[in-house]
């Protein structure tokens, strides 16, 4: 790997995602914009946290900076009504919080992360429900919501020293791995609906498993959980990379729905799973012999699908809970503030070697 080339995709990718306003080939259907990035939703929730990971591997004093006016801006204007997905922003907060020990944001930290406690809807067997902007998502639970949601609150948790919070993202990981793991394959389903009792249309997405790869690995460097439920965490997410390396495209890439050779390949998932190996394997989760490779092949082609400006290439849309192979199929490609950001959060790892 050429790290002086890495470091220069991993400059243009960050400073290109808060350049971008809005993509002229996609109409959007979430009722807060998920491509303008002075939006407050969880594309750039995700895309926060690429950056300030960009600022932890770098020291750029400019994109902690840049990174305090966005939250300052936003936090004056007022925010959204909470839901799974406007929760996003609040990991990268909390994590500057941490850094900055800045007081005014404490008050907001903990409004939010009470209300997944207290008020947050919950599913049959106290799953957080999927609820985000215009959805209810009623008695559904999503793979999403341990990136968007049970990460922050463990985050705070750590922060603040609230346990029960620990605990509660702890059960939350649980309850999910039971509804959405595939036992066959290792991968997991989109999303499982208590009323109907299904997986919907039992598709095997790959940018959801993704948030699965990048989650585990991260929920445990964060909270240095250990004993059993480290070893089970552990071991769903080998069996997960176990199948990701069966499926992997010839180019490094995997395809939207992982296990359809027919569905395009898809570059933020890509970029995840990546992410999620590279770190499993740097902290001591995953057997680098074995797995490296894999990594390596896939951080290859997200450079290579980073064009000169740091936009980062063939990202699908926003995709919501589909019957149908079809229906993920047809998201369009466009650009996306998380594209960028996983492919941020790869390169980090990748100069992390």
């Amino acid at each position: 790997m050429n790290k002086q080339l890495m470091m220069q995709k991993l400059k243009a990718t960050a400073f290109n995602m808060m350049s971008n306003k809005g993509s002229e080939n996609v109409q959007e259907v979430c009722p807060i914009s998920i491509i303008n990035f002075d939006k407050w939703e969880w594309a750039q929730g995700v895309g926060l946290y690429g950056l300030f990971n960009y600022y932890k591997q770098t020291k750029d004093k400019d994109m902690l900076d840049i990174l305090v006016n966005w939250f300052d801006a936003r936090l004056k204007e007022g925010l959204p009504y909470k839901n799974v997905n406007t929760m996003a922003p609040m990991l990268t907060l909390a994590c500057l919080y941490e850094e900055t020990k800045n007081p005014e944001y404490v008050d907001v930290l903990t409004e939010w992360a009470n209300w997944v406690m207290d008020e947050m809807p919950r599913t049959i067997e106290g799953g957080l429900q999927h609820i985000c902007s215009g959805c209810e998502n009623h008695n559904q639970i999503w793979d999403d919501t341990l990136f968007m949601t049970v990460l922050f609150l463990a985050k705070y948790g750590m922060l603040f020293d609230r346990q029960d919070m620990v605990e509660e993202s702890k059960y939350q990981f649980l309850i999910h791995i039971k509804y959405l793991y595939d036992t066959k394959t290792g991968l997991w389903y989109h999303g499982w609906n208590f009323n109907n009792r299904d997986n919907f249309g039992s598709i095997l997405w790959g940018r959801g498993n993704c948030w699965i790869t990048v989650g585990i690995c991260d929920y445990l460097e964060m909270t240095g959980i250990d004993g059993g439920l480290k070893k089970y965490l552990a071991n769903t997410l080998k069996a997960q990379v176990d199948a990701l390396v069966k499926y992997q495209c010839e180019s490094g890439a995997w395809n939207t729905i992982i296990n359809d050779p027919t569905s395009y390949e898809e570059i933020s998932a890509t970029a995840g799973f990546g992410c999620g190996i590279l770190m499993g394997i740097r902290i001591g989760l995953l057997d680098k012999e074995t797995y490296l490779p894999c990594a390596i092949k896939a951080l290859n082609v997200v450079m290579d699908n980073i064009n000169e400006d740091g936009t980062v290439e063939q990202v699908s849309y926003g995709t919501g809970m589909g019957n149908t192979a079809q229906e993920y199929k047809d998201i369009p490609i466009c650009y996306m503030a998380y594209g960028n950001a996983l492919a941020i959060m790869i390169l980090n790892e990748g100069l992390k070697l």
